[in-house]
């Protein structure tokens, strides 16, 4: 039996007939050293062992620092309006892993996701993946036993050396580029251009869906002979009376002033467009007015209302204060619960934020790289920022709910951690 790879001792073993997810997904963080190992190599090795060939699937990937998850979902949403049959793998997840894997839009159930990871383990061998991995195999194997039309991938960290990116997309999107995980991808946006680009491939359509792109996205774009759509130069959001339009060649259309930005269903109707020119303009806009993704600005709750956003660098916190300060109807104080990882710009987030907040209330996170209550407020108040700590973000909000009373607004974000703490107490009740 080979050995694990960082002690010598017996690899950790697979779960058995009859085990359950939970069990799995023990197996799967157990099996590698590293929890983040960017490369190809690995990922490659299992790949071509479970599909010798391309899969039939049109590939379509999604990277970028912000904006991925409502891209997304507003590309399963059009393309199943088509009529097509759609697979969606996003990351991460807020309660639960089935979450990552979804067709035609329902979150895959426990028995097709451990027949896949049972493939994948018979598929690996000797050959160590991460969590990450392991799971972007078991997504394309349950895509291509379902006969999925359209694989929808969103790229779990940077772009070039994402396990995601072991299959060749036919389609790309872009949705911004911004400084996030800067020990893996870089210090400035740049570098991080680089390595979003590195899905683009020869000759194939891409968008770009902000209208600042970093020259090391268009060099890319401009050496490979991209068809890059971007903003501001191939089609334009535009504001008229209060209104908001997608101007695209000849399409135009109407966009929703909903929770998610702007630009990623704008960009999802641009790709769209160019994979299902038929698709009438009214179904277009009928079906980005309902489209919803939990977690991103969020509403839960009345009296007052809770806002949860997963927002977590300084790029979505400024795109989250803008919702904030556009909520329709009188001025209202607005009482903040964060929580944040510890390897985050926390200080960017909090100048970012500070402008619409009156008052804050900080926890901690219980997770591996969760950031402890004393570290937050030190870090908080570097930037100008003072709180009231917690013990949990459950507490938090039960404090930020009081001290807004009936005429304040909550708005909770920091995390994916976060918001799944909020969101447990919010839609279950449960403490």
């Amino acid at each position: 039996m080979p050995s694990h790879p960082d002690s010598g001792r017996p690899a950790p073993v697979a779960p058995g007939v009859g085990a359950s997810l939970e069990q799995w997904l023990a197996y799967l963080e157990s099996i590698h050293p590293i929890g983040i190992d960017l490369g190809l190599d690995r990922v490659l090795l299992v790949l071509r062992r479970l599909f010798p060939h391309k899969p039939a699937g049109r590939i379509i990937t999604v990277a970028g620092t912000n904006g991925k998850g409502s891209t997304v979902a507003a590309l399963e949403a059009l393309l199943q309006a088509a009529g097509r049959r759609t697979g969606a793998y996003t990351s991460p997840h807020l309660h639960r892993y089935n979450e990552r894997i979804r067709i035609d839009g329902n979150d895959i159930d426990d028995a097709t996701l451990i027949r896949a990871f049972e493939r994948v383990e018979q598929a690996r061998g000797a050959v160590s993946l991460t969590y990450f991995e392991f799971g972007t195999l078991a997504a394309f194997v349950t895509f291509a036993e379902a006969g999925v039309e359209d694989w929808i991938l969103e790229v779990g960290l940077g772009g070039r050396l994402d396990a995601v990116n072991v299959l060749d997309a036919d389609l790309a999107v872009i949705a911004s580029v911004d400084i996030d995980h800067a020990d893996f991808l870089g210090h400035d946006r740049e570098t991080i251009g680089f390595e979003k680009a590195g899905i683009l491939r020869p000759g194939i359509p891409a968008i770009y869906a902000d209208d600042d792109p970093p020259r090391s996205v268009l060099q890319q774009a401009a050496a490979q002979r991209v068809a890059l759509a971007l903003l501001g130069r191939d089609y334009e959001i535009r504001h008229e009376g209060g209104a908001v339009y997608l101007q695209y060649q000849s399409l135009r259309l109407s966009l929703p002033a909903g929770p998610l930005p702007v630009k990623s269903l704008a960009a999802a109707a641009v790709a769209v467009h160019r994979l299902e020119p038929e698709l009438p303009p009214s179904t277009l806009e009928s079906v980005l007015a309902r489209v919803r993704v939990a977690g991103r600005f969020e509403r839960l709750g009345e009296a007052p209302p809770v806002y949860v956003d997963v927002g977590h660098n300084p790029h979505a916190a400024g795109w989250l204060a803008g919702r904030v300060r556009d909520l329709p109807g009188p001025p209202r104080k607005v009482i903040a619960v964060y929580a944040a990882l510890a390897d985050k710009d926390v200080e960017g987030v909090a100048l970012r934020m500070a402008p619409v907040v009156s008052e804050w209330h900080l926890a901690p996170l219980a997770v591996p790289r969760g950031l402890a209550l004393a570290d937050l407020s030190a870090r908080l108040a570097a930037a100008g920022v003072t709180g009231r700590g917690h013990d949990s973000v459950a507490d938090a909000l039960a404090a930020a709910k009081a001290a807004a009373g009936e005429d304040g607004v909550v708005v909770v974000f920091g995390s994916f951690f976060t918001v799944a703490e909020a969101r447990a107490v919010l839609v279950s009740g449960v403490p």
